[in-house]
Parts: structure tokens; C-alpha cells; sequence
């Protein structure tokens, strides 16, 4: 079972390129990276996201093209399963996944077209620096210098 907030569920239009998305908040957060702005993520709180409530959402939120699962939770079968309903229920929607993890392995591919992954590091700065640990795929392909102002 996955849960979230539903509270902080919002449309965000930085977090992936081009993309009008839903980002939702996944709790019980795996990672423990220092400076995290969002810690309260780490416990075990909030509803369990259904794909009843994800049906809810999008019928809330015309013109969305990307779903965002900000975080993965505890059970990796049921990440998948909702992705996948995603996928399946809303052709055209694509769907993002960003992890606190290095890496993910390579069946995550097939349930996501965005990853994000690397832990948040201050001292690197998030996504829009050049320094940054992180990187956000696209179909396996790093985009992450889409974030850089030129």
C-alpha cells in the first residue's frame, strides 16, 4: 500500500519539462537525505492512494499530461500497479517517478517515462545547478541540463 497527502497534492509546471503535471506526495519516504525540506515525508501518515483516488484527481485536474509520484513509498508492487493504471486509464498521461535513490533498477523503466534520481545534497543544489547530483531521465535519456539556464 502506498499513501499520501492528499493536502499537498498540487499542478506543478517546473518539476518536468513541458508537462502540466500532477505531482503528489508519497509518505514513508526510504531516503534520509540532510537538508530535506520536506522530512514529515519519512513517517508513516496519510491516505492510502488508490486508483480510485488518482481517477478522482484527474477528473479534478483537466489538462494534466504527467503524473507525478514524489516518492516511493514502501511497496514497490503497488507503485507499479498505480503507474500503471495511470498509463492505462489516462492514454497520453505520461508518468514521472522521482526517488531519493542513486539509482533505480531497470524495470522502473517500464512503468515511468520520467526518473528522477540522486539524493537531495545541499551542497550540490537541486536540478537547476550545473552541480547538481541529481538527474531526471526521460525514456533512459538524461535531460537533466534542460533545468540550467544557458
Amino acid at each position: 500500500m502506498l499513501k499520501y497527502l492528499p493536502s499537498l497534492t498540487d499542478i506543478v509546471i517546473e518539476e518536468i519539462p513541458d508537462r502540466v503535471t500532477l505531482a503528489v506526495e508519497i509518505t514513508n519516504c526510504q531516503g534520509n537525505c540532510p537538508g530535506c525540506h520536506s522530512p514529515f515525508l519519512r513517517d508513516d501518515i496519510g491516505e492510502e492512494l488508490t486508483a480510485k483516488a488518482i481517477d478522482e484527481m484527474m477528473a479534478d485536474n483537466f489538462g494534466v499530461t504527467c503524473f507525478l509520484f514524489l516518492g516511493e513509498g514502501r511497496d514497490r508492487s503497488a507503485l507499479f500497479a498505480l503507474a500503471d493504471h495511470v498509463r492505462a486509464m489516462f492514454p497520453g498521461v505520461e508518468t514521472a517517478l522521482y526517488t531519493g535513490r542513486e539509482s533505480v533498477s531497470e524495470d522502473y523503466s517500464s512503468h515511468f517515462d520520467y526518473i528522477k534520481t540522486g539524493p537531495y545534497i545541499e551542497a550540490l543544489g537541486p536540478l537547476n545547478k550545473r552541480t547538481t547530483n541529481q538527474r531526471l531521465y526521460y525514456h533512459g535519456k538524461d535531460i537533466t541540463p534542460r533545468f540550467w539556464k544557458r
